[in-house]
């Protein structure tokens, strides 16, 4: 079974040769160079598309897929969801990870469980890790001050020692 991991979505058709405009969620939008292929949902079946030119405008990218020529024939594809399969993940810069790898890893802290990440939150500052412990939510910021370790595999975060999270002002 193949593993798919989104990486955009298509918001508009852009001029009128062929091309989309999309909203990355990836940390590294250059990656959209580098692709060859990639799999957009139709009724949760991922269709293979092929990659045939590239442009940034400003902060926007601009895709245009083969055989898709027209604005006309690019408007069934606004809205749909742009997903790479496994070997076409980027390789991540050391300690950066994923969010699909974050998402159900259990998070401890001085060798106690205190729960399970269950989202990545977006903030200008820094991301923020969202654990459900028992119903209860936790945010913790996604800064190397506080982890210790991540084994992607394993699915455990580590924080680092101490009570600096939980310090409250009275």
């Amino acid at each position: 079974m193949n593993e798919f991991y989104l990486i955009a979505k298509i918001l508009s058709v852009y001029g009128n040769e062929g091309f989309v405009k999309i909203l990355s969620y990836t940390d590294f939008p250059e990656r959209f160079f580098d692709l060859k292929e990639v799999y957009l949902d139709f009724f949760d079946d991922k269709k293979e598309f092929f990659v045939e030119k590239v442009k940034k405008k400003k902060d926007t990218f601009l895709l245009k897929f083969k055989n898709f020529n027209s604005a006309s024939e690019t408007e069934i594809l606004i809205g749909k969801e742009i997903f790479v399969d496994k070997e076409n993940l980027i390789k991540l810069p050391e300690n950066y990870f994923f969010v699909h790898d974050l998402i159900g890893s259990k998070v401890f802290r001085n060798d106690v469980l205190l729960g399970v990440i269950k989202d990545v939150l977006k903030y200008p500052a820094n991301d923020v890790y969202l654990i459900d412990n028992l119903g209860e939510e936790i945010l913790i910021p996604a800064a190397f001050e506080f982890i210790q370790s991540f084994d992607p595999e394993k699915k455990i975060l580590v924080l680092k020692p101490g009570d600096a999270l939980y310090d409250d002002e009275d």
